[in-house]
């Protein structure tokens, strides 16, 4: 948490393989969003594709309410909705925002996923912010890493500052 408010990019390798199309917090690339230039940082040298291309925002539960228009009942927990962020917080998360104002939306509880959740804590008693940038983590027309060679190659390859391969920290 410490590391993302600092901004660094980091690549996270959790636990079990995800499976679908949408790094869910077990194999993702994480940043701060309260960075403007973080997108751009992202999408130009970790991801190598288009710079208008967006992000999604993990978020705790039950903060989502204060974030966006969803109501409290909703679970969003797969990144398969998107929904209009509330216009007084847009400024405070600039690298997660669309556009059009909305974010495609992960919304994390312990149970879901527990290490994820517990970094989202801890980034928002740093920052006061319950929100992580997450995208999948791979680059530009290459599968999401699948074990941990697959990590560091990644890692070695792009813009990353540090790996999170389970709890083993490494830095260039």
């Amino acid at each position: 948490a410490k590391n993302l408010s600092d901004g660094k990019i980091i690549g996270w390798f959790q636990g079990k393989s995800e499976f679908g199309q949408r790094a869910l917090g077990n194999r993702s690339i994480l940043a701060s969003p309260i960075f403007p230039w973080m997108k751009d940082e992202i999408n130009k040298y970790i991801k190598f594709r288009e710079e208008f291309r967006p992000f999604a925002p993990s978020i705790l539960d039950e903060e989502k309410t204060k974030y966006f228009e969803i109501t409290e009942d909703e679970d969003v927990l797969f990144m398969e909705k998107v929904f209009p962020f509330k216009e007084n917080v847009r400024y405070k998360v600039p690298a997660v925002v669309h556009y059009d104002g909305t974010g495609r939306l992960q919304t994390v509880t312990e149970e879901s996923n527990n290490v994820f959740y517990k970094l989202i804590q801890e980034f928002k008693k740093i920052t006061g912010v319950p929100i992580i940038l997450n995208t999948s983590f791979n680059t530009n027309d290459v599968p999401i890493v699948n074990s941990p060679k697959d990590a560091i190659d990644s890692f070695y390859k792009c813009g990353l500052d540090i790996l999170y391969l389970n709890n083993i920290k490494i830095v260039k």
